[in-house]
């Protein structure tokens, strides 16, 4: 598939396109696999359903959940990637109340992750199909075009973000998805939107990504090769090394987004199997956090947030059967970075 034009967000769903660049590539989602043995060496976590949030949309065919991030007043933000225009593409959620309002909608963006900035306390949005990253306050006011600029002379194809302490970005640049080659980047965007920096390029569909705990470096998912690389990062912000860091056994599952708690524990979404896998600094597989076997209609788990200093853990969960928050408790608790991109 080719990188996708700025064109209408129903059409490019009808084509069953968009779905296909920014959740997985050339697999067909399946079913959950079986839960872990009792006593084997990575267990599991069942994750409780809290509420259905979209149903299929007519108009594109699909509902892909995204995010989800929470705001410092506990509001979480979800996003849906296909919703057409006039429907929520930006939902907050009361996960105490069980409700959820619409926040903005437009008529072209598809986005694919969202994140609040410490810097200005903005939601930043990727924009996939038109790569763009877009800014709203957090009521869903005051839309801006924060960058839509070219890095490197090839426009981008972004999918998640994560900002470091100072509230500069890092974006996952899924390019080369469509043709099935390793033109994937990592880029790093000042916080005024002034100047873009390739920190990473070559890389298999780059999907997720998140600091370490300590803010040394960044996990990056990488969606065509199934894996998980580290970047360290010098003192600057500059890259300073890179390596495969963990290889994801997902069958015909994917790499999705990553999320990272205070203990330095990944969390890594699967796109093809509605589970998360989650992994210590080490690469060692902890657990597999699974939804209960008589849900029917789901597919992926794209991504999942940890409640700031708490261990209460929120998954978006999609499919044929409509989008879903579900829960679990974390292995670790939750800060910044355990908002999965």
């Amino acid at each position: 598939m080719r990188r996708l034009p700025p064109r209408p967000l129903a059409a490019l769903a009808t084509a069953g396109l968009l779905a296909i660049a920014i959740a997985g590539c050339g697999t067909e989602p399946g079913a959950s696999g079986g839960p872990s043995a009792p006593g084997a060496a990575t267990g599991t976590i069942r994750a409780q359903k809290v509420m259905q949030l979209t149903r299929t949309h007519e108009e594109t065919g699909m509902t892909l959940l995204e995010g989800p991030a929470f705001h410092p007043d506990g509001g979480l933000y979800v996003v849906d990637v296909t919703a057409p225009p006039g429907k929520p593409k930006v939902m907050r959620v009361d996960v105490r109340r069980k409700t959820v309002r619409a926040v903005h909608t437009d008529g072209r963006g598809a986005y694919t992750s969202a994140q609040f900035s410490p810097y200005d306390g903005r939601l930043y949005l990727t924009d996939y199909a038109h790569g763009e990253i877009v800014s709203l306050a957090p009521d869903g006011g005051d839309p801006r075009i924060f960058f839509a600029d070219e890095v490197d002379g090839a426009r981008m194809n972004p999918d998640d973000i994560a900002f470091d302490e100072e509230g500069h970005l890092y974006v996952s640049d899924s390019r080369g998805l469509s043709e099935g080659a390793a033109h994937g980047r990592v880029v790093r965007i000042d916080r005024d939107g002034g100047k873009a920096t390739v920190l990473a390029g070559g890389l298999a569909a780059t999907n997720g990504i998140s600091f370490d705990e300590a803010y040394r470096g960044l996990w990056i998912s990488e969606l065509t090769e199934n894996r998980i690389s580290y970047l360290r990062l010098g003192e600057g912000g500059e890259a300073a090394s890179r390596h495969t860091a963990i290889r994801v056994d997902g069958g015909i599952a994917q790499t999705d987004s990553i999320a990272v708690d205070a203990d330095g524990n990944l969390y890594q979404g699967l796109h093809g199997r509605p589970a998360i896998v989650v992994y210590d600094r080490h690469g060692e597989r902890l657990a597999t956090v699974e939804i209960p076997a008589r849900a029917e209609g789901l597919d992926s788990a794209t991504n999942v947030a940890i409640t700031p200093g708490g261990t209460k853990a929120y998954m978006t969960v999609s499919g044929p059967g409509g989008g879903y928050l579900y829960t679990f408790d974390a292995p670790g608790k939750g800060t910044r970075q355990s908002n999965g991109g």
